[in-house]
């Protein structure tokens, strides 16, 4: 089972931008292997993107905070709030069906709460020069820890409805 069994492309491009436009997070569902099931990517700051460019800072930033928070959130069946390496938040909500992990929902680009860009260890890892970075860092709006906990909330509610829904066409 794959997670275009549930829904069409199009309809997890859908909760991919109602997750954006209630958080201002970049969303994207994530298979079971990390990959980004759509193209349609939109960032929530200057800093991301740089990241994501860089070689080392998609491997060692990027996807190693995704596989990491997936792999909680697959064990635990619970979504998963934490920091990437970059200082910004990462949540990460599994998607299940019948005990089968599918994939994830993952949020990502904020700062949450008080929090603060690592540039120096952004420099560390990607070897960009933190003169460069320390612009980018201007203006990353925030995310409190309770909106991220309502937004995981409404991402549960809204892969249980899914699910739900495939269940009930297969009965």
């Amino acid at each position: 089972m794959q997670l275009t069994d549930l829904l069409p492309i199009e309809a997890w491009q859908t909760l991919e931008v109602e997750i954006r436009q209630r958080s201002g997070l970049s969303a994207s569902i994530f298979n079971t292997d990390g990959i980004r099931i759509t193209d349609n990517l939109k960032w929530p700051n200057r800093l991301c993107p740089e990241i994501k460019a860089n070689p080392k800072g998609q491997s060692f930033i990027c996807a190693t905070a995704h596989m990491n928070l997936a792999n909680q959130a697959r064990r635990s069946n619970a979504p998963v709030v934490e920091e990437c390496d970059a200082g910004l938040v990462k949540l990460v909500v599994p998607i299940c069906v019948d005990g089968t992990f599918l994939g994830a929902v993952g949020a990502c680009g904020l700062l949450l709460d008080d929090g603060e860009v690592d540039t120096f260890l952004v420099n560390k890892i990607t070897e960009m020069d933190e003169a460069r970075l320390e612009p980018l860092t201007d203006g990353i709006p925030t995310i409190s820890s309770s909106a991220a906990a309502a937004l995981n909330q409404f991402i549960v509610q809204r892969i249980a409805a899914i699910v739900a829904d495939y269940q009930a066409r297969q009965a």
